[in-house]
């Protein structure tokens, strides 16, 4: 049903772009200067806009956004990975006899979600870790099909996490006293273990060429301490705490760093990191807007040239499970982002991008005032008059004088009139 919904809405694309054409302003004046005024022999086809939520310039732009928010407020202090447990016991009391979760898509993505919306919660409104400036989250779904978020937090100011005395506060990676803490013991074996792999385990799924993709079993660390790559060195004692987990015994070096609290409260593999150096922003804002996973592609050669057809090489080349399709079903939203993002065009003159009707007279289009009128124009436009007005009262300018990328802060731009 979920393939359905997405077809006719690959089809709104593809049919409309049959109808409107795009094209630099130049190129069309070049095409009415050749001799060319058909608008149906112009311009580019079947691309799949940004406003198609999942597609790859969707998740490109929202990339960009998440950038630009690092660009006003500095790099993330957070990164937390919150997974579904398919034995929740919300999930579990609703299941049918005989039934597991795999029957029932519809049940992990909605507790999931109702879940995801509490931690929220507690990390935007409580503020659990801080007061909250900016924040980012995506949501994926792996191949097996359970869902999970990334969640990128940047704090504000005097909340901001720099000293390295600071980490034991929000992160643990060690294994909890089972006297002491019960529950806690029990849900970090349950979910917060890695591998075991490297020599105690050559076959598992997180070895590459003889070692362990994420670096495990870890070095032993007296005290937490700032390290030169993305992530700190967590606390991980060699004080002879140890688990029998898949028939091994392990200790400290295999504790995937987890919040306590968090853990306690939602009994899910939900792992906290701190971001420490700017050089892993961009992987890390990379990573959470990666894309779908690819299964497909499709080459073609024709001696005539080959109409380049977005919308079928994105749907061809998708992974969709139960989980996610339940999840675009019930509409609700696979990233957000806050504070929100405006757009601002870029362009060299006469190269911005103007959309038409394929039956439209090009020789008209390129005499109207509206094609000429972009934001970046209008934003030159509102300089000169500003500067006008200043003359005119002849007295020094006592506004503030705004870089494009300011303007959205004192200005709103109305596309209908385009100023």
């Amino acid at each position: 049903m979920y393939i359905k919904l997405e077809t006719t809405r690959l089809d709104y694309f593809r049919n409309k772009q049959s109808e409107i054409r795009a094209e630099l302003f130049q190129g069309i004046v070049d095409s009415v200067a050749a001799g060319e005024a058909n608008a149906s022999q112009v311009g580019k086809r079947i691309v799949l806009p940004s406003s198609f939520i999942g597609g790859p310039r969707d998740m490109r732009r929202r990339y960009l956004d998440a950038m630009s928010l690092v660009q006003r407020f500095g790099k993330p202090d957070l990164f937390i990975t919150m997974t579904c447990n398919p034995e929740w016991e919300e999930i579990i009391e609703q299941l049918h006899p005989g039934q597991s979760h795999n029957d029932r898509p519809d049940l992990t993505s909605r507790i999931f979600r109702a879940k995801l919306q509490d931690l929220k919660d507690q990390l935007f409104k409580k503020e659990i870790f801080g007061k909250v400036v900016a924040h980012v989250h995506v949501i994926e779904f792996q191949k097996r099909g359970l869902p999970h978020a990334h969640i990128l937090i940047i704090l504000i100011g005097d909340h901001k996490i720099t000293l390295s005395d600071q980490y034991d506060k929000y992160v643990s990676a060690e294994i909890p006293d089972q006297s002491k803490h019960p529950i806690l013991y029990e849900l970090v074996k349950k979910h917060m273990m890695h591998g075991p792999c490297g020599e105690l385990n050559m076959k598992n799924s997180c070895m590459q060429n003889g070692e362990c993709k994420y670096h495990y079993p870890r070095d032993f660390s007296s005290q937490s301490i700032q390290a030169k790559d993305a992530y700190p060195i967590y606390k991980r004692r060699n004080d002879n705490k140890t688990m029998l987990l898949r028939n091994k015994i392990l200790n400290n070096q295999w504790v995937v760093p987890y919040n306590p609290y968090l853990l306690t409260c939602y009994n899910c593999h939900i792992n906290v990191e701190i971001c420490l150096g700017i050089k892993a922003v961009k992987y890390l804002y990379k990573y959470i807007y990666k894309g779908h996973d690819k299964v497909a592609v499709n080459i073609e050669y024709n001696e005539g040239g080959r109409l380049v057809n977005e919308t079928k090489n994105f749907q061809d080349a998708r992974w969709v499970s139960a989980q996610e399709a339940l999840w675009r079903i019930y509409e609700f939203y696979l990233n957000e982002i806050y504070p929100a993002v405006i757009n601002l065009q870029l362009h060299l003159p006469n190269q911005q991008f103007v959309s038409y009707w394929k039956n439209q007279d090009l020789s008209k289009l390129i005499r109207w005032d509206h094609v000429h009128k972009t934001m970046l124009t209008e934003f030159f436009t509102l300089c000169s008059k500003i500067k006008e007005a200043d003359k005119s009262k002849q007295k020094k300018n006592q506004e503030k004088e705004l870089l494009y990328c300011e303007l959205p802060d004192y200005y709103v731009w109305d596309s209908t009139t385009k100023c």
